[in-house]
């Protein structure tokens, strides 16, 4: 270990910063090098590219940025005396000075994070190992500036005039006009979405097929809970109640995506579908077709459509040989709700993800007979401490929500994926027991690309992992049977034969397969050339290091895409709202 840096975080961020803003405002890319390890990151939310990107390595870091730097108008970076303070913090199990930053461009304000290594030589140059630049506020399109304007007088003498309610009516109504932006799905991303939205003054409509708002959460099954806790789970400007539980029940959710729609004055249609969409590249408008209550078709104008249909939209159905011979019922998960139906009944479930889990262990403590049926090696994960310890930013006293969400944008894929792969080496000795277990009982493991974790999992295709919440334990003790899918010669009308002679009786059979991507929604919403224009969506680009068409703009113009976790939903939709922003009041980026 070399001896650390002299001066202490706040001198040596701050020497720093010197040079940057020295090297930034002579554009010379070679000074800029300077101030960048070798193996450094640049990741940007919008601040200098116009979009969300990460870039790696000093020489591309180099060039990009003293052309972005100088492009934008990049200036007075400093360190934010307004938020955490820098200081020395182990990522990615480098000791790190980590300094949240405040900046300036010709059209907003950004905020940033650097992170130089500590344990430099003694009186060496400080060096970056990250950086991350984030627009945080467009210059005169401020959330202040609006909450402004919306503030009405203490009284009106006209008592019988138009009240709030009033307003709120008509603008829920939409009968003179059409809405800036087309919110298509009501769940959190959607409605984080419509909140920024919201603040900017951009008016928007959201619209959902369910009956109620959070029905996407209410009508789930009887058991469910979030898998991580409440700290990492709240949404833009109404944090949940710190009374609240740790693991948030689906109805509490439910209900809170409802009071929050209210609270955030979301213009929000319910029982209304979305059918479909033009593009009109002549007035940048869509032509949108809206499915309402009562059956008829309504057109929209909107210039903006956001999708927020999750990751997993469209339940997966795949062709399952002889599947047709059962003489059972046959349910997606999507559609399973309570095993209390299903006592003293053979249950087969297909799949070893979250869904599949959770479904056969509601089937098992109503008091089926369960099987379930392993397609792929999966990821488990004790969700206590196990799975909760990715969370770290977000966990203990500290800094922050505001600053925390920084510190987690912040970090470029190639640092989380170090990171978590210390943390699932970490988790594998955690959870040793309840995986040798497992393995025993015949359930294929897995731990992620490069044994990463669930995180990245996620990430790249929306599941494939369990947080053990007891069902594990099932399987392993045998209580829920395990069969491979390859053992299974054919299904019969009453159940599954196996190629080892014997049969698996079922009277049900829930196929916990998935979903598909976003890409066959949009082909069948948007048609064939929009979805081959906009590619693929979600998982990582190896270009930009960035989820695909997540939160930025597109190759089909007017059209977005959200989705993710609470925490990625809260973050990103102020990236998004900005973009839109932006584009609405006609600022001179490239959008």
């Amino acid at each position: 270990m070399h001896a650390p840096l002299v001066g202490g975080p706040t001198r040596t961020a701050a020497n720093w910063l010197d040079g940057l803003n020295a090297a930034i405002q002579a554009g010379d890319p070679d000074r800029i090098g300077a101030l960048f390890e070798a193996d450094s990151h640049w990741r940007d939310a919008l601040a200098l590219t116009w979009t969300i990107v990460t870039i790696s390595g000093r020489a591309e870091i180099q060039h990009r940025l003293a052309v972005s730097g100088v492009q934008c108008g990049m200036r007075n970076v400093t360190i934010d005396p307004d938020r955490c303070p820098p200081r020395i913090v182990e990522r990615a199990g480098v000791a790190t000075v980590e300094a949240i930053l405040r900046f300036e461009t010709d059209v907003g304000r950004g905020a940033g994070l650097v992170r130089i290594r500590s344990d430099g030589p003694a009186g060496a140059t400080p060096r970056a190992w990250t950086l991350f630049t984030a627009l945080e506020e467009l210059k005169g399109h401020e959330e202040s500036v609006f909450r402004a304007r919306r503030e009405e007088p203490a009284f009106s003498r006209e008592f019988h005039g138009p009240n709030w309610l009033d307003r709120r009516r008509q603008s829920h109504a939409y009968e003179d006009r059409d809405p800036a932006v087309l919110i298509v799905g009501g769940g959190h991303a959607g409605l984080t979405a419509a909140a920024r939205l919201g603040q900017l003054g951009v008016d928007t409509l959201v619209v959902d097929r369910e009956e109620r708002i959070g029905d996407n959460w209410r009508l789930r099954y009887h058991g469910l809970k979030l898998h991580n806790q409440r700290h990492s789970n709240h949404l833009p400007y109404m944090p949940f109640p710190s009374t609240w539980p740790a693991y948030i029940p689906k109805d509490k959710i439910a209900n809170w995506l409802e009071t929050y729609a209210e609270s955030m004055e979301i213009n929000f249609w319910t029982r209304t579908s979305f059918e479909g969409a033009d593009f009109d590249p002549k007035s940048r408008h869509w032509a949108a077709q809206l499915r309402l209550a009562d059956g008829t078709i309504r057109e929209i104008r909107p210039r903006h459509i956001i999708m927020a249909t999750s990751v997993s939209g469209t339940p997966n159905v795949p062709a399952i040989p002889t599947l047709d011979r059962f003489g059972g019922t046959v349910l997606h998960s999507s559609r399973f709700q309570d095993g209390a139906d299903w006592q003293n009944r053979d249950v087969m479930v297909l799949g070893t993800g979250t869904s599949a889990h959770d479904i056969a262990q509601d089937l098992h403590g109503n008091g089926a007979r369960v099987t379930m049926v392993q397609r792929s090696p999966t990821l488990v994960v004790n969700i206590e401490p196990s799975a909760q310890l990715y969370d770290g930013v977000y966990l203990g006293d500290g800094p922050s929500l505001e600053d925390r969400d920084l510190i987690s944008a912040s970090m470029p894929l190639p640092v989380v994926k170090a990171a978590h792969k210390l943390i699932t080496d970490a988790v594998k000795e955690h959870d040793k027991p309840l995986l040798e277990g497992l393995e025993k009982a015949g359930f294929r493991l897995d731990f992620g690309e490069n044994g990463t974790g669930w995180p990245l999992k996620y990430r790249q295709r929306g599941g494939g992992y369990y947080f053990n919440v007891g069902c594990s334990e099932l399987i392993a003790t045998g209580d829920i049977a395990l069969v491979q899918y390859d053992a299974i010669a054919e299904f019969t009308k009453d159940g599954a034969r196996l190629k080892g002679g014997g049969l698996r009786p079922a009277e049900l059979i829930v196929l916990a397969t998935g979903y598909k991507g976003q890409e066959h929604l949009v082909e069948t919403l948007f048609g064939a050339e929009v979805a081959q224009r906009v590619g693929p969506i979600w998982g990582f680009d190896p270009a930009t290091q960035e989820l695909r068409n997540m939160c930025m703009r597109t190759d089909q113009p007017g059209l977005w895409f959200t989705a993710g976790a609470f925490s990625q939903c809260r973050i990103y939709s102020k990236f998004l709202a900005l973009q839109i922003k932006a584009a609405e009041t006609g600022l001179p980026v490239p959008l």
